[in-house]
């Protein structure tokens, strides 16, 4: 495998307020569209994809899997949109180590807890 992980999806229930949330603090524009009954907008960028869904069967939630979006060379710039956007920050940036950068916590518009990581 090259990588652990080739898919994700962040489950929403408001598609247009998590598509401006997302929209903001990444300062970019996902594109969406319908696929079968799931709306879906997706993160622009190479490699490892995802997308927000608002479909039956798909709840936010601040439990279980805790996905860590690319935040570019310095998170600092996207964590300090998250409030500003309507989501909280709910732990700040910190180094985890010299190897592997930094992190911050999040909880977006919609109710889920979504990390950020970079490498300064």
């Amino acid at each position: 495998m090259a990588n652990a992980i080739n898919w994700f999806e962040i489950p929403v229930t408001d598609f247009g307020r998590a598509k401006k949330f997302y929209s903001d603090i990444f300062s970019t524009e996902m594109h969406d569209q319908m696929m079968g009954p799931h709306q879906m907008g997706f993160f622009p960028g190479e490699g490892v994809g995802g997308a927000i869904v608002k479909a039956e069967g798909y709840k936010p939630s601040q439990d279980g899997t805790l996905i860590y979006l690319a935040a570019g060379e310095d998170l600092t710039g996207v964590m300090n949109k998250i409030e500003k956007a309507g989501g909280k920050v709910i732990q700040p940036k910190m180094k985890v180590t010299d190897e592997i950068g930094y992190i911050a916590i999040f909880i977006d518009t919609e109710g889920n807890k979504v990390a950020l990581h970079s490498p300064k």
